[in-house]
This record gives C-alpha cells, structure tokens and sequence, in this order.
C-alpha cells in the first residue's frame, strides 16, 4: 500500500520534459569542475598556433566548428564563456568576430531558456499566475518592465550570464522578447572583450595576460551603463507615473 504521504510519481512525460535542463545542470557542474583547465586562457595561449593553422588552411570549417563548440558551450552552461569570446576575436579579428561570438553566445542562451522554461518554467509561471498573493505582484511587475529588466540583465556586467538565461524562463517571457533582449543586450559586452581577443596576438608575444579587468575601467563601464540607465527609464517612467496615481 503506498504511503499517503508520500507524493505521486511523476509522470514520464514530465520527466523528459525535465531531462534536457537537468542535464545542463548536471553539465555545468561537472564542467566547473573537470573543465576549468581545459577551457582556459592558458589553454588558449598553449594552442594557439595550432588554432590558427586550422583557421588558415579551412577558414570555413574553423568558423563553423567555433560557432558550434560555443553554442555547446554556453548550451550546457560550461566555464569558459570569456575565453570563448576572446577566441572569436584572437582567430577573426573584432569583425567578424563579434558577430560570430553574438550569434553563438545568443543561440546557446536561447537553447537554455527554452531547456529551463520546457522543464520548470511554463509550470513556475502558472503557478505564481494562480497563488495570488505577492507572487502574482511580483511577476505581473516583472512583465510590466518586462524589456527594461531583460536589458538590464545583459548589460551590467554583474548578472551571471547562466543566471540571466533561467530567470526569465521562470517568469514567462516570451521566447521573442528574450532573444530580441538576449541578441542586442550582450552585443556592448561582446564588443569589448571580442576587442580585447583581437589584441591577443601581441599579449601572448610578450608571455603576458589579457586585461578582462578592462570592462570596469571607465571609459567602458561608463558607457554600458549609460545603455543599462536607457534601458531603466521605461521602468523608472512608469514607477513615477504609478506614484502619483
């Protein structure tokens, strides 16, 4: 006799669709784990000459094969996102890097977002819908400054980008808003460090490091969040106007 105490068993479709986010996160645990060498930028500096022999002799297949190892990359929420985006730059320069490091970095994000929101989110957000309460508030705001908080989230560089990607599947965004938000908000971040990889043929030269630090210095952190006060306004806008009613 089964314990009434005990919950029911999950059906079987529930778990498949449960599947792909756990397995992202059983992935990016491991990952941090027995990757954290491997996708490093010493990693890169040991096999940079080899990287761009490959590039030389198949230009093609070296744009094709780096889109694809950083969609699996940021898909499975891997370490070495940084080191990825400083690679597009290293191999292609600052143009086209940057489109490829946005392409990839969005894709894989959007691969997450629909993973997480297939697995929890959908359900998540039904259920804040119908608890009422400070639940239903808090998301009902969120939806009403829903592009500002998306922006947001890509543009000051202190949100995790793995974060940014589950939030707004817990929430119910839309899969149109957050590609259009994810697409055009990482594109300040990837410029910098896509900048930062183009240079790296002089770095590894002199046996030095690359300066990430650069994102915090002012004349970059200063303009980004510019972008992220633009992006706050519509937010801070309808707050006023709310205030006053």
């Amino acid at each position: 006799m089964q314990d009434a105490r005990m919950p029911p068993p999950l059906p079987t479709q529930a778990w498949l669709r449960r599947l792909p986010i756990l397995l992202i996160l059983g992935a990016a645990i491991l990952g941090a784990v027995a990757l954290r060498d491997e996708l490093s930028f010493e990693a890169l500096a040991r096999h940079r000459e080899a990287l761009l022999a490959f590039r030389d002799a198949q230009y093609l297949w070296s744009v094709l094969v780096f889109l694809l190892a950083y969609v699996a990359l940021v898909a499975l929420s891997l370490p070495g996102g940084t080191v990825a985006t400083l690679t597009g730059g290293f191999l292609f320069g600052l143009f086209p890097g940057v489109l490829y490091n946005v392409a990839a970095a969005g894709t894989g994000a959007i691969l997450v977002f629909l993973a997480a929101r297939i697995g929890f989110g959908a359900a998540l957000a039904r259920k804040l819908d119908a608890a009422g309460g400070k639940a239903a508030r808090l998301q009902e705001s969120l939806r009403a400054n829903e592009w500002s908080i998306l922006f947001l989230m890509r543009l000051v560089p202190l949100v995790p980008f793995f974060i940014a990607n589950l939030i707004p599947a817990f929430v119910g965004t839309s899969l149109p808003r957050f590609a259009v938000s994810t697409y055009l908000g990482i594109i300040p971040g990837a410029l910098v460090f896509t900048s930062v990889g183009a240079g790296l043929g002089e770095v590894f030269a002199q046996g030095a490091a690359p300066d990430l630090g650069v994102i915090f210095t002012p004349p970059v952190l200063l303009p980004l969040l510019g972008l992220a006060a633009l992006a706050a306004l519509p937010m801070l806008l309808r707050a006023v106007r709310g205030g006053r009613q």
